[in-house]
Formats: structure tokens, C-alpha cells, sequence
């Protein structure tokens, strides 16, 4: 792989880094239904409503069989 020539000034290592800042986490909207975190315009996932219908059919958790 070539390399590079010469070195960057750190000038111009913090003008390629200044947008890191901007960076930020997406937006979670809170389910009418069972209150839980959802990303905007999905189904939740934890009680399958979208839009106040029924949308997925959720199974409910297995039980752990203790031996």
C-alpha cells in the first residue's frame, strides 16, 4: 500500500475530525401501547403495534424449565 509523504499538520487532522461532534444517536420515539423505546416509522418490537394496530403477531417468551 503506498504511504503517505509527509506527515499532516494537526491543523488539518482537526479540520478532518471536526464533524465527529455532529455525530448522534437516532431518535427514539416511546410506544403508545406498552411504552417501550422504538425507532420512528417501525413496528415495536415488543408488542408488534404500529400506528395503534396490530401489525406483527408476537410470540410470547419460552419458560425456562429448571431440571
Amino acid at each position: 500500500m503506498p504511504q503517505p509523504k509527509k506527515r499532516h499538520s494537526p491543523s488539518r487532522q482537526g479540520k478532518r475530525r471536526a464533524n465527529w461532534l455532529r455525530l448522534k444517536t437516532k431518535g427514539l420515539n416511546i410506544c403508545p401501547q406498552c411504552q417501550a423505546r422504538v425507532l420512528p416509522h417501525r413496528a415495536c418490537p415488543k408488542c408488534g403495534t404500529y400506528k395503534g394496530r396490530q401489525v406483527i403477531k408476537i410470540k410470547p417468551p419460552k419458560k425456562k424449565v429448571k431440571e
